[in-house]
């Protein structure tokens, strides 16, 4: 004995062909909304830390913000992001910037204090940015890494009032007390902070 399918009917079944049709770069998208909330620097991807990684705060009411301060991640960028997603590392920084194309990800609010100079004083007031690659390898500090980089280092001076000199956009290497070489000889300083003042 044949029965009707129940809600089926011609009408439903048109939209749903229909809808089906529909490139899926049209329909938007469920995150779309939190994620662009949720970045500080419009040009970057939120890829959050984890919550035990970094410390919650309100700057710049907290701490002010007076630094910048450049990593190198001695890791690829996925592996990166990883690390700063596995609580059991206790390590984290605002942005990371991808070697390839520049492409930056945003890991923790810029208000938040991440935990990237192994000074504390330093980390609430500074905002850390990690770059794709090792110290001794140059190749990784591409064209796009420099520009990307530098045009995020100058929105974060300007929102902030930072000079966009070497006495406040310092090596990881700079902080006091730190054990850590980044970003290493090969990084072209002199280039960088031209890139910042220019962007």
């Amino acid at each position: 004995m044949d029965r009707p399918r129940p809600g089926l009917n011609r009408r439903r079944f048109l939209k749903g062909t229909a809808l089906a049709a529909v490139p899926y770069a049209l329909l938007p998208d469920a995150r779309a909304g939190a994620e662009a909330q949720a970045v500080d620097y419009p040009l970057a991807d939120w890829q959050p830390a984890n919550s035990g990684n970094y410390t919650v705060s309100k700057r710049p009411t907290s701490y002010p913000l007076d630094y910048v301060v450049i990593h190198v991640t001695q890791e690829t960028y996925p592996s990166t992001l990883a690390i700063f997603q596995n609580p059991a590392k206790k390590v984290s920084a605002h942005y990371v910037v991808r070697s390839a194309d520049g492409h930056v990800a945003q890991c923790v609010r810029e208000a938040n204090i991440a935990w990237h100079a192994g000074n504390w004083d330093y980390n609430t007031r500074s905002i850390g940015i990690e770059h794709e690659g090792w110290v001794d390898q140059p190749a990784y500090f591409t064209n796009a890494l420099y520009e990307q980089s530098a045009k995020l280092t100058a929105a974060v001076c300007d929102t902030y009032g930072i000079p966009k000199d070497r006495a406040h956009i310092l090596g990881h290497y700079e902080v006091p007390g730190t054990d850590h070489t980044d970003p290493g000889p090969n990084w072209d300083w002199t280039r960088y902070i031209r890139l910042v003042n220019f962007a």
